[in-house]
């Protein structure tokens, strides 16, 4: 017996990284799947996004563990690509109950950039991260209001959406103020939602082992950015956390474990914060 036997989860950026990751941990738990990526690379983001092998790959990877899931190529962009995956998916297993909105990118440069260019990465950090966020958790409220079982969001959000830091270009400030924005719509949510149970919280995970901290223009980045070094070093002797890491935490906050917790910023960062 899992402890979310019977439950259904919605997860964006399921591909790969952290998002492959909370649907084999969910899976394992007792949960089937709906997951969406945008399987295509974004012009503006320097390094290359997930493709729909990897959405197969996730898809069996679920499969593997016992649980069901159905994928679909989506962009969180776009509200109505949103909104007909996770209609589909809610027809097929009858019902929703937690909701993962993971998708985000980090669009960095250390090289001067044309106004276009700054622009462009600015659009697109806050296009993936704040506006899918809103589009995931707008198309899934219908959901899980109709099932009147109350239900939980968690939306991930970052050690760069509690503190001050990320570079001065286009990419860095639009992630940077789309994971701050992530947690003002989380907190709204929660008193929201709150009389219907449906519990809503935010993730900040320290850099994760996946594509989006560890890439070359990541790298020189993190290299030359002012104060780094060991000021962007984690306190615990941790150089990076696994996908897993975060996992665990969502596990806990979706279950009935945390059914109590709402409107929290849980960081799960090895001391970043505490320290920056």
């Amino acid at each position: 017996m899992g402890k979310l036997d019977g439950q259904v989860a919605f997860i964006s950026g399921v591909a790969r990284g952290q998002g492959r990751s909370h649907a084999i941990r969910l899976a394992r738990d007792g949960a089937d799947i709906i997951g969406i990526d945008i399987c295509a690379d974004i012009p503006a983001n320097h390094y290359p996004m997930a493709s729909r092998k990897e959405l197969d790959e996730t898809i069996a990877l679920v499969e593997q563990v016992g649980g069901k899931m159905v994928g679909t190529v989506a962009d969180v962009r776009d509200f109505y690509q949103v909104k007909s995956a996770m209609d589909a998916g809610v027809a097929h297993f009858g019902r929703l109950d937690i909701v993962l909105a993971n998708a985000g990118i980090a669009p960095v440069a250390f090289r001067e950039l044309s106004i276009e260019e700054e622009l462009a990465q600015w659009r697109a950090a806050v296009g993936v991260n704040l506006d899918g966020s809103y589009h995931v958790a707008w198309a899934a409220i219908p959901h899980l209001l109709s099932g009147n079982r109350g239900g939980s969001i968690v939306f991930t959000s970052s050690t760069a959406g509690l503190k001050g830091f990320g570079g001065v270009h286009g990419g860095g400030l639009g992630y940077a103020a789309s994971k701050h924005g992530i947690v003002g719509l989380m907190r709204t949510l929660a008193n929201a939602l709150a009389p219907a149970n449906i519990r809503v919280n935010t993730v900040h995970p320290t850099a994760v082992s996946t594509m989006m901290a560890i890439n070359p223009a990541m790298t020189e980045f993190l290299e030359n950015y002012p104060g780094g070094g060991p000021h962007l070093q984690n306190p615990l002797p941790v150089e990076m956390l696994e996908p897993e890491d975060i996992s665990a935490a969502i596990a806990f906050l979706v279950s009935d474990e945390a059914k109590y917790v709402t409107g929290v910023t849980f960081p799960v960062d090895a001391g970043f914060c505490n320290k920056l």
